[in-house]
């Protein structure tokens, strides 16, 4: 029996991971819409409940690697939001097609890895 062929783009996401915990937070952020930095920032001290508490330089690093990676772009358009309280100066970003699909190829890696440590017994099983 032959094993399933893989998607084409498949192996490409796949050489992408593991992703670092940042790239991770950064992308599962933008899933929500475009943000600007400060924003994705906010987003991952609120989801983290504090815990992940990332400096502006590190933030932009990590924003840079994924933009370098295609996964994430600066945004043409701005959202929509009051006059005086967007600063012209603000990047904002999005996930790109790609950066979605090898978001979603982590997200699959991590919940195997869960899988895992659940039939080993590691951790008990979330009840539904």
């Amino acid at each position: 029996m032959f094993a399933p062929r893989a998607r084409p783009h498949a192996e490409g996401e796949r050489s992408r991971l593991p992703l670092k915990p940042t790239e991770l937070l950064v992308l599962m952020m933008l899933t929500a819409g475009e943000r600007h930095g400060y924003g994705i920032r906010q987003d991952i001290l609120s989801h983290t409940e504090g815990a992940v508490e990332l400096e502006a330089g590190n933030l932009y690093r990590h924003v840079r690697r994924l933009e370098d990676g295609g996964l994430v772009e600066e945004s043409v358009r701005r959202p929509a939001a009051e006059p005086s309280s967007d600063d012209e100066r603000r990047r904002y970003y999005r996930l790109t097609p790609l950066g979605r699909r090898v978001l979603a190829a982590e997200l699959r890696r991590l919940r195997a890895l869960v899988r895992l440590g659940e039939e080993r017994r590691v951790i008990a099983p979330e009840s539904p």
